[in-house]
Formats: C-alpha cells, sequence, structure tokens
C-alpha cells in the first residue's frame, strides 16, 4: 500500500507556471541545503532565514517540500531552511514569539479550546525531548512540565501564542511511567485528536536522531500518513555525536536513514527539520515552517 502524504487542505507539492520547471525535467537536478548546526537563534522580523557556511548536504527536488503555492522561478534562487529540506514560500511572515500562555488541559478531544484559532501538536517517543524542544521554541525554561521521567505529559495541553494560535503538547508513546491501561487510554485520545481536530494545521513528530530508527517511530508515522495527516519530522539531539568506533552514526546519518526506511510508505516526502535544545538549532527554521503553514491555512 503507498500511503499518501495529504493534508487535510488543498496543498499541492508544486505550484508551477511553466513546463521549463516540471518535475520530471528536473528530477536529476539538485537544490542545496545546509545540515550542519546553524548558530544560535538569530530570526529577525524579516523572517529570513539563517545564512551559515558549513559543508552542504545536496538535495533532489524530489526530496524537497515546497509549500503550497510556492512557485520555483529559479533554481539557485531557491530558498531553502537550513538543516532542513523545506522551501521558504511568501507565507513565512509573523513568525516571531512575542507571548505564550498555557491555557488548559484536556482528557477529551471535545474539551480542548473550541476558539477555532490554528495549533500545532508536537508528539514522539517519551524521552525524545518534546517539553523541552516546545520551552526552547517559545524561549521560555518552564513553559511546558520536562522531567527526567518519560511519560510525565499525560494529556493534552494547549498553550496560546501571541494570542493567535496553540502549540499543543501531547502524550509521548512508547515507555512511560504508568499503569498499560493509563498509556492505552493515551493512546486512545491523543488519536482521536488527531483524525477529529478541524484546527490542526500540523503534526510535529519528534525523532531522536542521536540513535538508530526505532520501529515504534516509523510505525507512528505510518499511521499518520495512512490516515493522511498532516506531518513534519523534527529530528532532536542533533548535537549529539556518537563515535563510529562504538558503532555509532552522526545525527544526519540517522536522518537519512529514517528517511528511506519510510520513502516506500509515502508518495511524497514530509517535511523535516534538524533540531538540538542545547544549541537551539533548528528554532528558528520550525517558526518559519509553522508561520508559512499557517498563513495559508488562515488564507484558505
Amino acid at each position: 500500500m503507498v500511503i499518501l502524504h495529504i493534508p487535510r487542505l488543498s496543498f499541492s507539492l508544486f505550484t508551477i507556471s511553466s513546463p521549463l520547471f516540471s518535475r520530471k525535467a528536473y528530477s536529476s537536478r539538485t537544490l542545496t541545503t545546509l545540515l550542519h548546526p546553524p548558530p544560535k537563534s538569530t530570526l529577525t522580523t524579516t523572517s529570513q532565514p539563517t545564512i551559515i557556511n558549513p559543508k552542504p548536504q545536496n538535495l533532489s527536488l524530489d526530496k524537497l517540500f515546497v509549500p503550497p503555492e510556492t512557485p520555483i522561478i529559479s533554481l539557485d534562487n531557491a530558498r531553502i531552511l537550513n538543516g532542513s529540506n523545506i522551501l521558504l514560500s511568501n507565507y513565512a511572515n509573523d513568525a516571531q514569539i512575542i507571548q505564550a500562555d498555557f491555557v488548559k488541559s484536556s482528557v477529551r478531544t471535545e474539551d480542548c479550546p473550541s476558539d477555532g484559532l490554528p495549533e500545532f501538536a508536537l508528539v514522539g517517543r517519551s524521552n525524545v525531548g518534546k517539553s523541552s524542544l516546545l520551552n526552547s521554541i517559545v524561549r521560555r525554561k518552564k513553559l511546558a512540565l520536562t522531567s527526567k521521567k518519560p511519560g510525565k505529559t499525560q494529556l493534552i495541553n494547549h498553550f496560546r501564542v501571541n494570542d493567535s494560535w496553540y502549540l499543543v503538547d501531547l502524550p509521548g508513546y512508547g515507555y512511560a511511567s504508568a499503569p498499560q491501561e493509563l498509556r492505552m487510554d493515551w493512546a486512545k485520545f491523543t488519536k482521536d485528536y488527531f483524525l477529529n481536530r478541524s484546527t490542526l494545521v500540523s503534526v510535529f513528530l519528534l525523532i531522536d536522531a542521536s540513535i538508530p530508527a526505532k520501529k515504534i517511530d516509523l510505525e507512528y508515522a505510518g499511521w499518520l500518513g495512512q490516515n493522511q495527516i498532516p506531518m513534519t519530522l523534527i529530528f532532536t539531539k542533533c548535537d549529539k555525536r556518537k563515535k563510529k568506533k562504538n558503532g555509532g552514526k552522526r545525527p544526519e546519518d540517522n536522518v537519512n536513514d529514517f528517511q528511506d526506511l519510510i520513502r516506500g510508505s509515502f508518495e511524497t516526502v514530509p517535511p523535516w527539520i534538524m533540531t538540538s535544545n542545547v544549541t537551539h538549532q533548528g528554532r528558528d527554521e520550525i517558526l518559519l515552517h509553522m508561520a508559512q503553514l499557517r498563513n495559508y491555512w488562515l488564507k484558505h
């Protein structure tokens, strides 16, 4: 079975005005994105991506995520977010976070805020660094509760950003210090949220890039794709580099391996971003990616 990565909105993978820029014509061409750690957050009011000059990683056109209504006028001038496969669109504005506040925790989808604001949900295996990433995104050390003990998040937690959209912290899957029956309930109401939450713009699925791909992560990504739920892969802990002589791989290698393993399940490649809560790599890129998806969602 081929799983289509199709959002709820009518996102087209490419918006191209000339046959010259057809996917077939450029299938062998490559665009360049930067995969090595960028400096700490430097997002400005102009919402431009950070420009750095480490060793580049080439991506073929069919491995890029092209946001809706983003024409590829020139391959040479295409702007790709650092440490990602995401093309920057004209919708990437108002990306800065000025204010973020906890609103409420919910057990059921129907108990979640009903004001109709767009939202992005963060989910991942327990201990993947989900709450720490949320805190890093909003520049607040204790907005989301973090713990050395996995499974601390047990409810659907809504945080309102700039009084105009939500970040949603969901329970982690996999290991958690809670009874088995409770973990099953978490899985049930989390999936119900994914399937029935009309204001959900995208799920941000967190994957630990410091270790090889785990079956449970691959299965979770597959479930989201099969149910046509828009998804972005957020690779965490990209600052950790294990020695190859001990059997470890670089985060870049694990990122590539994960994509290879899911490639057969998706017709179009999902967007992905490399991050680190230690160096704040990926923070600007996440905000710009959220902004362009959110602004398109609001317009349509």
